[in-house]
């Protein structure tokens, strides 16, 4: 690892910030029907770009996301600062998309700031496996924390876990999971949740300019993935298979040519 020492090199990482910070990105998430993740189907990751006119980026993008992080290709970047957020409980909502399961806040649940402007939070949800990894090493689960500006511009927190002790937001909604499970488009009122159940437990993480996990794999969008790797029960692993449709057990795009990208690492 070693210390950003290129000037021109953080004037360019500070102009793709801004030039992406005022793109509008489209709506995530095609038909569960349209796509999956089976990478030998008419409907896998490879094919996604050939599906719809509109998610041709899937395909031709040179900003996509999840990426590998390559140790040797991060940069220390102290100047990005302590992550800034202020979450709160709100009434939330239980979602089975078929290929993942969503928690949606109702009236956005705090924010989190990044380069001064504010992100809500809107939504979150799983991947199994994980989509990134760390110097080519997969993870049993990733959770997105997906925010948005009034304007639809999009900032995801990703935090990583490997099979351990049980995860306390997970627990939150176990029940309601079990409810839910394999009926698309369900939705469930859940009360409220409160996001700051999600804890991160390092003030260390990389930050990329990328795009859309699923279609459209719109880019623009500001990733910020926690260091520190957190820990997963099987049962909770389990219960999120389970919640899914046939076949999206396994809901994980591969990683995407990283292109030369900038990846930041903040290090206190």
């Amino acid at each position: 690892m070693f210390r950003f020492k290129h000037p021109i090199l953080f004037a360019a990482f500070i102009a793709i910030f801004l030039f992406h910070c005022i793109q509008v990105t489209s709506e995530p998430d095609g038909d569960q029907h349209e796509f999956n993740y089976n990478r030998g189907s008419g409907k896998g990751p490879n094919r996604w770009s050939k599906i719809h006119e509109e998610w041709s980026v899937c395909g031709k993008g040179n900003m996509q996301s999840p990426i590998d992080l390559l140790d040797e290709k991060v940069e220390v970047f102290k100047h990005l600062g302590r992550l800034k957020k202020s979450y709160k409980p709100s009434n939330a909502t239980l979602v089975n998309r078929g290929h993942d399961i969503m928690v949606k806040w109702e009236d956005g649940a705090g924010a989190i700031y990044v380069n001064g402007t504010k992100y809500i939070l809107k939504q979150g949800h799983w991947h199994t496996p994980s989509e990134h990894t760390i110097n080519g090493r997969s993870f049993a689960l990733e959770a997105h924390l997906v925010h948005e500006t009034n304007d639809k511009r999009r900032a995801v927190l990703a935090i990583l876990y490997k099979i351990g002790q049980k995860d306390n937001f997970i627990s939150q909604v176990a029940d309601y999971l079990r409810d839910i499970a394999n009926s698309k488009d369900e939705e469930k009122e859940v009360g409220v949740i409160d996001p700051r159940d999600v804890k991160l437990g390092s003030r260390k993480y990389y930050r990329y300019m990328g795009s859309l996990t699923a279609p459209p794999c719109t880019e623009g969008v500001i990733w910020t993935i926690v260091k520190k790797v957190r820990t997963v029960s099987r049962e909770q692993l389990k219960l999120l298979w389970d919640a899914v449709h046939d076949g999206y057990e396994k809901n994980a795009r591969p990683t995407q040519p990283s292109n030369d990208r900038i990846v930041a690492l903040y290090r206190p």
